[in-house]
């Protein structure tokens, strides 16, 4: 057994001694958080819930949400240290494990970092803001041997792992269109319009824009609520993130690639504009994004913000449309909902059933959990046994990168033909929307 184990290691890259260190003491791994705003501190409730877990240091340019998060881990880990620079974490050996919930500019720096000091890393979605940012990640994860779980949760709830299941075992028939969407309604003046201003008391602004470029605060590029009303308003901008596209979008996204073993787009389109809301953002308001898929099915995914009518009454969610059946899944429930038999167009019903009524009843599941418990625990099972995650860096970076191509798309008025093979696109005009130039001293280096 023992010689067994030597030959994984050697084949996983890892000595023993460095197994051993990752198991830490008594089978617990020593974990930091980075970026303790809301969601920051949502991963590090549902981390400190593991029971082979200890919640070594939280990490926070900001002293406001660094105070909260050391407030929130004391009750259970008295010892743990606040620190202010994540560099003072990714140096210290005692650490094992990182959580990265810092806005998206940082996800890719400082995962790459982290792959290089020998920790591995739960980082939340979208993995990065640009396609090379993505790569480079994957890149890291694989030359450094890491255990890399991105924050896409859904892949862990029992009931989407169900849907997905039912989808590959061919019950829906052949699946020629899936349509995604997050719909809502808010007023014209969104988030405002704030001049821009000094920083508040306790932020290091520098440090929070990172490799975005240098620029004056302001309150909404920043965006926290100090009474956790709303996430951050970061991800309406382009510095920063890539609006609802990459936010919402790439959840729906990621359980489609999911269903469909990992296949990315061929060909991708997106229209769409900041055409209802008189705010400073950045992103669209309105976006429809195309998606062709080599297995013969097109994609879509649509965000508005003047009108909050949907189907089943949710406001976001998946339809799969196969043949013998249509799928809904959100984070609630998944449905099936049957088929007529096929006949010719403008063909009268059999009789007795009405036009568009299923022949069978609904199917109807309902979620029994969020999915962040288990994503958790499939995460730090994997730091041990060294396996690839359910949400491994590659699976993610593919369901981020295809939501960045809408947003390349919509941004470069190009049609978009990707090759997934060289991870670029063949319109020229678009490429320079595929990378950014980080600035110094954060560029990223494998």
């Amino acid at each position: 057994m023992e010689a067994n184990r030597r030959t994984f290691l050697k084949a996983a890259g890892l000595t023993a001694a460095s197994a051993n260190r990752i198991l830490g003491a008594n089978g617990r791994v020593n974990a930091a958080f980075i970026g303790m705003g809301r969601m920051g501190r949502e991963n590090l409730r549902y981390a400190a819930g593991q029971e082979n877990l200890n919640v070594a240091a939280v990490c926070d340019v900001y002293e406001l949400n660094l105070n909260k998060a050391a407030e929130l881990a004391k009750k259970k880990f008295p010892d743990v240290r606040s620190i202010r620079d994540f560099r003072e974490i990714l140096a210290d050996k005692s650490i094992d494990v990182v959580c990265i919930s810092t806005p998206d500019n940082w996800h890719a720096y400082m995962t790459v970092e982290a792959c290089k000091a020998g920790k591995d890393v739960y980082v939340e979605k979208p993995v990065s803001v640009t396609v090379e940012e993505a790569r480079k990640m994957v890149e890291a994860a694989r030359k450094y041997n890491r255990v890399v779980q991105a924050g896409t949760m859904q892949r862990s709830a029992a009931h989407f792992q169900k849907a997905v299941e039912i989808i590959k075992s061919g019950e829906l028939g052949q699946i020629t269109t899936v349509h995604c969407w997050n719909y809502g309604n808010m007023p014209v003046e969104g988030i405002g319009n704030p001049a821009d201003s000094d920083p508040p008391e306790g932020l290091d602004w520098d440090m929070w824009l990172g490799p975005a470029p240098k620029r004056p605060f302001n309150v909404n590029r920043f965006g926290v609520d100090p009474n956790d009303k709303w996430f951050a308003h970061f991800r309406w901008f382009w510095e920063y993130a890539g609006g609802m596209m990459t936010d919402w979008g790439v959840h729906w996204i990621d359980i489609v690639q999911f269903a469909f073993d990992e296949a990315m787009p061929t060909v991708i389109n997106c229209v769409g504009g900041k055409w209802r809301l008189k705010d400073n953002r950045e992103t669209p308001d309105t976006i429809h994004a195309s998606y062709e898929y080599a297995s013969g099915c097109l994609v879509t995914y649509e965000n508005r913000y003047g009108n909050a009518q949907s189907m089943f009454n949710k406001g976001g969610g998946i339809l799969f449309n196969g043949d013998k059946a249509t799928m809904f899944v959100d984070r609630s429930e998944y449905r099936i909902i049957p088929e007529r038999r096929p006949r010719r167009p403008m063909a009268a019903p059999p009789k007795g059933q009405p036009q568009g009524t299923p022949a069978e009843e609904i199917t109807q599941v309902k979620s029994t959990d969020s999915g962040n418990a288990r994503h958790w625990a499939n995460f730090l099972e994997c730091v041990k046994s060294r396996e690839r995650p359910n949400s491994d860096i590659e699976k993610c970076a593919r369901s981020s990168v295809t939501c960045i191509l809408a947003n390349v798309a919509l941004r470069s008025h190009q049609r978009l033909d990707w090759d997934h093979q060289k991870w670029t696109v063949r319109q020229g005009e678009a490429k320079k929307f595929l990378s950014r130039e980080e600035r110094k001293p954060w560029r990223i280096n494998v």
